[in-house]
């Protein structure tokens, strides 16, 4: 619209319209009100209609966000992904079109527009993508613009990790920098998670923010989780305990599950291994108007595998189900999600003669029952103020047994929040209360006694983002936890974000954990409970940690070619951890007297030319134990690690992958050092339409830790394990097919 001033020259105390002899004082001031009534109701009225859809099917996008920044105004799309913005000024206008799951766009607009304005949204596929949503925060912004240092592993690498292990996460998360996935069993294959190289119980997992995988699941659940089902997986590597409460000491990963969309989402995958394994699943999602349905299934197999010929299972022998369906419901204002998961499996492993013709043998048995609920409802208020009910059940069911011991608990926990998200984009705030309790029976087969507790805890969080200017963001938390029989534990949290460039920007924050005192630790795990005394709460304490951190980040992009560096130094410390001592024939957990620290730096390197892409990391940690006076290295804890991948891939397609890895030399529980080792690993996939065909090779040269000595002492019926820190499976071969339809 032609502004008032364009049609107006000022002379004087009088207006003239061009080309029009002056008037007479009554007939100039009733043009110039009518001129300026009419540029004031037409700037009132300025309105542009914003359809968003998705870039492959053309789709609809409902509850998208659509943000103006220098306005600070902003809406969400309806469920036909229309979204209209009102009393606009006049002129040109930069919109911010985001939704999670795909890339954010930025687009400068007229206003006012006769015509819809159309915006397509694609899929956010690539892990260095800078507008990736994350949820793991509570505010849902980009990545680009979070203070707290998130780490995404999107669409393509979990794809591709679907090629390599369809039935489990643990070579997922094995891959990235500055994680490890540590062995709890030789002959069992069971593992937990180290961030930055402390033990697994110090690293909370979740599941689209609900604790489920703690407790005595810990040992189990990366072993038990299939890929096919993620969108994206979110790490935050230090003491984040403000976010969702205790156990993320070292950190917190957080698995987001594949929502439904308008287009139908079937796909099927079979896998076979040379180990023999053998791998089922299948995924449905779809978006019917106003309702949603996912439904996850499959069925993952195993024979027991030795290939160094020493008697005992590399991979157990195993049977695993899993079912998880989940149903959305959309609302004008209120959007409800639910569902169920149940996981049962049958692992066992042991002597090869025992585990497949029964004879005797040392063996190790584990059955296990997992049924979790899930809900969450959000109701929109206005465009910026939602209230949200979430709650989780979790009900464990576990039998652990040898020859000579039989572990039978029943975990059951569950976690119930209400939380208010509020502000627009340059202040936002969460704040809420919450429950979470976890309650341990067990079966006495022995005369040892019952290791029953009762935990409740309620908390209370606020949390709050400022962005006063886009070159810098401020996130400030604090929460306190009250336990029934540990107290409670207050604990702030700060990050802050600088964007010195739109190439270089950089992270730092700094937080509390804590953790509460259970029977369940990689020692104890290792040990399938045997001989552990109950925990003595009268004289335990919580764990607490203290953690900080500071990254940079340094992007840039010429013609095809991008480059990514992103180095992080960090520093968590650990307070009076609990640790296994020998009390006679028994063993029993206490508060050490001092401390466990980890400090180091890890450094991420990503370049992009076109089809080919390059990752590399590398991460170098210090762990230790201070404790009585005395420092000692932290067990099991490799001070380098060094990854190279190499992708070729035409979308949809090709896809061709060679990646190698370095763990250096480690300290082990009985004071030796393992050896350093190289793995290589190769991967293609071809694409049709509906089908892929994909071969994966692991370990290729090769490297068990039984080549360079005995992984057990005493007699074959009885044996005591050493530490595991290199693979025991050796070169292993699988390939498949996915059917999408």
């Amino acid at each position: 619209m032609i502004q008032l001033s364009d049609f107006l020259l000022h002379r004087g105390n009088q207006f003239l319209l061009p080309g029009h002899k002056r008037k007479g004082p009554k007939k100039h001031f009733f043009i110039l009100h009518l001129f300026l009534l009419v540029s004031f109701c037409s700037q009132a009225q300025n309105s542009v209609k914003i359809i968003v859809k998705t870039e492959d099917n053309k789709l609809p996008l409902a509850s998208a966000s659509v943000f103006i920044p220098q306005l600070k105004k902003g809406t969400m799309t309806d469920s036909s992904g229309s979204a209209v913005l009102t009393n606009l000024p006049i002129g040109k206008v930069q919109i911010e079109v985001s939704f999670i799951g795909y890339t954010t766009i930025e687009k400068m607009i007229a206003v006012p527009s006769a015509k819809e304005v159309e915006i397509m949204l694609e899929e956010a596929d690539e892990e260095d993508n800078p507008n990736i949503i994350i949820t793991a925060t509570r505010t849902d912004r980009s990545i680009r613009n979070t203070p707290t240092r998130v780490e995404v592993i999107a669409g393509g690498e979990i794809s591709e990790n679907i090629s390599m292990r369809p039935g489990e996460i643990k070579m997922l998360l094995n891959e990235t920098t500055g994680i490890i996935t540590q062995q709890t069993s030789a002959i069992s294959n069971t593992a937990d998670l180290r961030i930055q190289e402390l033990a697994g119980r110090y690293t909370q997992i979740l599941r689209d923010g609900f604790p489920l995988y703690s407790g005595m699941s810990e040992g189990l659940s990366l072993v038990q989780i299939a890929p096919l089902d993620l969108r994206q997986v979110e790490i935050i590597k230090g003491s984040s305990s403000t976010l969702y409460g205790g156990g993320a000491i070292a950190g917190l990963v957080n698995l987001v599950s594949k929502t439904p969309t308008e287009k139908r989402d079937l796909s099927f995958l079979a896998n076979a291994t040379s180990g023999g394994g053998l791998d089922l699943s299948s995924f449905f999602g779809q978006r019917f108007k106003k309702f949603g349905l996912t439904i996850f299934s499959s069925r993952n197999t195993n024979q027991p595998y030795d290939p160094s010929g020493i008697g005992f299972t590399a991979i157990p022998k195993f049977a695993r189900y899993t079912l998880t369906p989940r149903l959305f419901y959309y609302g004008n204002k209120t959007n409800v999600n639910a569902g169920i998961s149940y996981i049962t499996e049958d692992r066992l492993g042991g002597n090869m003669d025992f585990v497949k013709n029964g004879r005797a043998g040392y063996y190790e048995k584990n059955n296990s029952d997992r049924f979790t609920t899930q809900l969450g409802v959000i109701h929109r208020f206005n465009d910026h103020t939602s209230l949200n009910i979430r709650n989780s059940y979790n009900h464990f069911k576990r039998i652990s047994s040898n020859p000579s011991y039989q572990f039978d608990g029943l975990q059951q926990s569950s976690f119930s929040e209400i939380s208010i998200n509020a502000g627009k984009e340059q202040l936002q705030w969460v704040g809420g209360l919450n429950l979470y309790t976890d309650k341990f029976n067990e079966t006495l087969h022995s005369s040892h006694p019952l290791r029953n507790y009762h935990h409740s805890t309620v908390g209370g969080f606020l949390q709050s983002t400022w962005s006063p200017a886009g070159v810098f963001s401020l996130e400030a938390g604090i929460r306190e936890d009250h336990n029934s029989q540990y107290g409670s534990v207050l604990l702030p949290r700060v990050a802050a974000l600088f964007h010195f460039s739109n190439s270089f920007s950089s992270r730092i924050g700094g937080g509390l954990g804590y953790k509460l005192p259970t029977l369940f630790t990689e020692e104890t795990e290792e040990r399938q409970y045997q001989d552990v005394l109950p925990i003595d709460e009268d004289r335990a304490s919580y764990e607490k940690s203290a953690g900080a951190n500071i990254d940079f980040t340094y992007t840039t992009s010429i013609d095809e070619v991008r480059l990514m560096i992103n180095p992080l130094f960090f520093y968590t410390r650990i307070n009076h951890p609990l640790v296994l001592i020998p009390t006679g024939t028994q063993f029993q957990l206490v508060n050490a007297g001092g401390f466990t620290d980890s400090k180091g730096m890890d450094v991420s390197f990503r370049l992009s030319l076109d089809k080919i892409k390059f990752y590399s990391g590398y991460s170098y940690t210090i762990a230790q134990n201070h404790f009585n006076g005395q420092t000692t290295v932290y067990p099991l804890a490799p001070r380098h690690k060094l990854h190279f991948d190499l992708v070729y891939e035409i979308e949809n397609s090709l896809r061709v992958a060679f990646e190698t890895y370095y763990t250096g030399p480690q300290q082990l529980s009985d004071d030796t050092k393992g050896r350093s080792y190289w793995l290589t690993g190769a991967l293609i996939e071809k694409s049709w339409k509906h089908f892929s065909l994909f071969i994966n090779g692991e370990d290729l040269n090769n490297v068990k830790q039984t080549d360079w000595g005995a992984i057990y002492n005493g007699p074959g019926t009885n044996p005591t394990f050493s530490d595991i820190y290199a693979p025991l499976e050796g070169r292993t071969i699988n390939g498949g097919i996915k059917i999408m339809l």
